[in-house]
């Protein structure tokens, strides 16, 4: 992904935005699964060469949270998928993954509260990119 498509769009100076990297894979791979978050930092980093993002956001949802409100979305759609289907006591992990990895590196991370409403979360977004885009 990152060859093919990512790398040759900013290489082209063109903004990409992705819901999903790196970061996915140590928070639930390596926090929600257990396996070794150093070797998959390092899997990660040989696979994208590096490539970091310059800005993540961290959309703020305990898993108790975030489980009942999958719990509501499936009542209207097919079910549950496979990580959804896994325990209270993983995505615990994966969020707290999440929080470590943003503690980590606060410069990147922008913390956005999973209580607001759509239309707040979104005009938070969109502060953060106008941040982003005056500093380069």
């Amino acid at each position: 992904m990152v060859a093919e498509l990512i790398r040759p769009q900013l290489d082209a100076g063109r903004i990409v935005v992705c819901d999903r990297y790196t970061d996915s894979t140590l928070a639930y791979q390596g926090y929600g699964l257990g396996l070794p978050v150093d070797v998959l930092r390092d899997l990660s980093a040989t696979a994208t060469g590096g490539l970091v993002p310059d800005l993540t956001f961290l959309f703020d949802v305990p898993a108790e949270v975030g489980l009942r409100r999958t719990a509501v979305r499936q009542l209207s759609a097919a079910g549950t998928d496979r990580i959804e289907a896994r325990g209270l006591a993983f995505h615990q992990r994966v969020y707290q993954g999440y929080l470590e990895l943003a503690t980590a590196e606060p410069e990147r991370w922008r913390r956005i509260p999973g209580e607001l409403s759509i239309e707040a979360a979104h005009a938070a977004v969109v502060d953060q990119l106008r941040i982003l885009f005056r500093e380069v």
